[in-house]
């Protein structure tokens, strides 16, 4: 990740500003990932690279770039400790698409001269595209997952380009096919974690077809 202009603090330090200043729980942000994951879709055939070799039939739309790693196949063994990790580069194309789908033109996300004379010293990625990442992850679990809640920190940028990872892990069976999951998203470049919370999700059987 370049870290253009951004003054004699260093970036770190501007990451602690953007911690201090902006640091918020979002609530039930359901629509706002899918809008995150609408950026994303591909008409590319699926890859799984070298990780999992299960049939997925939900994921019709993927990218070669993109990778995940699961614990757990099998939705009925489903249990604390299983977990998905997805991992995807966030590129100029996806801010872009974004901020059309969702209607976010803060000139922070598109603007390079504006974005330089800001406390980043260059563009970031929306938050929410980021967070976004997470519902990715869910959409990887075994059987069909349905957001009930979620809750997230944001605890610093991420830069156009970067490889960013979401990490979901199973923390608590509820009962009923529901979970609490953590859920982790890191900036793979600068090897620091960016988003942080727990989600509640409902886990259905596949439907035939």
């Amino acid at each position: 990740m370049s870290h253009q202009n951004a003054g004699d603090t260093g970036f770190g330090a501007l990451a602690n500003a953007w911690s201090t200043a902006t640091r918020s729980v979002l609530r039930s942000a359901t629509a706002a990932n899918r809008a995150a994951v609408a950026a994303m879709d591909s008409t590319q055939t699926e890859s799984n690279g070298n990780h999992t070799d299960a049939s997925i039939p939900s994921l019709e739309y993927a990218d070669a770039d993109w990778s995940f790693e699961r614990t757990v196949e099998d939705p009925t063994a489903l249990g604390p400790g299983d977990r998905v990790t997805f991992e995807k580069e966030l590129s100029d194309e996806d801010v872009r698409a974004f901020a059309e789908i969702s209607g976010d033109t803060n000139r922070l996300h598109l603007d390079d001269e504006f974005a330089a004379d800001t406390r980043f010293g260059e563009r970031i990625v929306h938050g929410t595209l980021v967070s976004g990442l997470i519902s990715a992850a869910l959409a990887r679990l075994p059987g069909l997952t349905i957001y009930l809640s979620q809750d997230l920190e944001f605890a610093g940028p991420v830069g156009i380009g970067d490889r960013v990872s979401a990490r979901v892990e199973i923390v608590e069976d509820l009962g009923n096919n529901q979970y609490r999951l953590e859920t982790v998203v890191r900036d793979e470049d600068d090897d620091e974690t960016v988003v942080d919370g727990e989600a509640v999700v409902l886990i259905d059987e596949m439907p035939d077809a």
